[in-house]
């Protein structure tokens, strides 16, 4: 990346060509915020400045684009500037967010010859990356690579972390970031008397700019290369606590050292969902999965079938209801979390809105097991308390109405074990290990991926009721697959292909080539 010189007022007196700036920000990054206060930096040091803007789509899938244009005057005439940027023709493109940054570099905004680019590392996900039932996140690493050669100069750091630990937004760090490249004319002072003429969060602004005056005044630093997979914390002998204690002294003193980590964050997740005595009942499980692998000779493999379902059953086995949704939504934790991210003054009252759409499905689970056959074996009163319930509702979990509601419905997981949701599920828990047993004995890597196959189980109503009828197609494929060339591998790339998309085309059309790639 090559240095540039900040141009002197004389220098850009001398250019008939205005300086262009873009700055591409999403609803609540403060671009309008930060288009103002380059245009009042401008002014106040004596040039013309216009700004204009074009809003992005709403949810996420495109940032608005704000485009400020200035010129010193020319023998008192006022310059007739344009009103959005020109691909090839832009000074510096500011990015709040890092995939906007490469949705510039494609629209060709940023040029090697022209074009500073400062953009923040940090990333807010756009809908098509939500949206995939597995990891949709787009990799950082193209985009890096590409400014190196796309800009003529990088700035490049997360902003939006330095503008938290400021106290303030990450516009103030943008407009600090862009003063320290030196690519404006402008001394410090004007930048922070802008700032000050804003008159609303003067301080925390002027302290986020600093930080980022400095970070972008610093030599260039290389990309951060990619994130390794996170190691296992060591599995600790006590914590204190009797009850806990045991189960620790059963993962040291039943299983291999090499699946105790998982293990132990198993026993952990399950605890907190349930009881002690559950997590017992997932290591009596896990026992006779141990017990399998050893006999299918798993010890040369590191015990990977036990690995795997020492994961995946505790995520089974802590299946989402409408217990835990309730107990989630009401636990104080979460409410200091929420403070915390907002930014929450002490004298600042927070409520939040819980947008839910329970079904009547959702109702009979949480009943008696009994119970709750009987109801479904009525239909026409089912379908009648289903238009009662099977609404969207927006719950204000802030207002003790719906708190000591919620709180209600949480308070019901001392009997969970009775109801037909867990009936259910447990029936489907079963049916998996059975068929992962079967499997063991004749295809030791198939077995595997069939435990692996879980993931595809998650959420609540609907999406888990998709997800489970993804799965059942998947797993349904294994037996057919015991024995044949590369079958682990065809089931995994089946799972794949369910977590591609939520309505399954792209597993129905791995499916079909499923069906001929064994065809005599």
């Amino acid at each position: 990346m090559n240095a540039i010189t900040p141009m002197s007022r004389a220098g850009w007196d001398a250019l008939d060509r205005p300086l262009s700036i873009a700055v591409l920000a999403m609803g609540g990054q403060g671009g309008g915020v930060l288009t103002d206060w380059i245009v009042a930096a401008a002014e106040h040091a004596g040039w013309v400045a216009q700004s204009t803007s074009v809003p992005g789509v709403a949810q996420r899938t495109g940032a608005t684009i704000y485009y400020v244009e200035m010129l010193p005057p020319r023998d008192g005439r006022h310059p007739v500037l344009s009103l959005m940027p020109t691909p090839g023709d832009v000074d510096v493109v500011a990015a709040a967010e890092f995939m906007e940054a490469g949705r510039a570099m494609l629209r060709g905004l940023v040029t090697p010859d022209r074009t500073t680019l400062i953009a923040s590392t940090h990333r807010s996900l756009a809908v098509s990356e939500k949206e995939k039932p597995g990891d949709g996140v787009a990799p950082s690493e193209p985009v890096f690579e590409a400014s190196d050669f796309a800009a003529r100069r990088a700035i490049q750091f997360d902003m939006q972390k330095l503008a938290e630990d400021n106290g303030s937004v990450i516009s103030a760090v943008m407009f600090g970031a862009l003063a320290g490249a030196g690519v404006l004319p402008f001394a410090r002072e004007t930048f922070e008397a802008a700032i000050r003429a804003g008159g609303k969060g003067v301080e925390p602004s002027l302290r986020a700019f600093a930080a980022g005056f400095d970070r972008a005044s610093r030599r260039a630093e290389p990309a951060p290369a990619a994130a390794a997979e996170p190691s296992q914390p060591p599995v600790p002998t006590s914590v204190g606590a009797p009850p806990l204690d045991r189960l620790l002294a059963r993962i040291h003193g039943e299983f291999p050292e090499i699946v105790r980590p998982m293990l132990f964050a198993g026993v952990k997740r399950l605890v907190d969902y349930q009881d002690v005595a559950y997590a017992g009942e997932y290591l009596d499980r896990m026992r006779a999965m141990l017990a399998l692998d050893q006999r299918c000779g798993g010890e040369a493999s590191s015990y990977a079938l036990t690995n795997a379902a020492a994961k995946y059953l505790a995520v089974a086995m802590a299946y989402d209801d409408v217990i835990r949704v309730a107990d989630l939504k009401t636990r104080a934790s979460r409410f200091a979390r929420v403070d915390k991210e907002i930014g929450r003054r002490p004298d600042q009252l927070v409520y939040l809105t819980e947008f839910m759409h329970p079904r009547m499905e959702e109702v009979v689970g949480a009943m008696p097991a009994g119970l709750g056959l009987w109801l479904e074996r009525q239909p026409r009163l089912f379908r009648l308390l289903d238009r009662l319930v099977n609404r969207g509702r927006r719950v204000k979990t802030a207002h003790i109405g719906w708190f000591v509601s919620l709180n209600l419905v949480a308070a019901l997981r001392p009997v969970r074990r009775r109801l037909l949701r867990h009936m259910r599920e447990w029936e489907h828990i079963e049916a998996w290990l059975a068929l992962a047993t079967r499997v063991a004995g004749q295809d030791y890597p198939l077995a595997v991926e069939v435990l692996a196959c879980r993931r595809l189980v998650k959420g609540y109503s609907d999406t888990h009721a998709r997800g489970q009828s993804k799965f059942d197609r998947v797993v349904s494929a294994a037996p057919g697959l015991i024995g044949k060339p590369d079958s682990a591998g065809w089931l995994r790339r089946l799972r794949a292909a369910a977590l591609a998309d939520e309505e399954g085309d792209a597993l129905a059309g791995a499916l079909k080539t499923l069906e001929h790639a064994f065809d005599p």
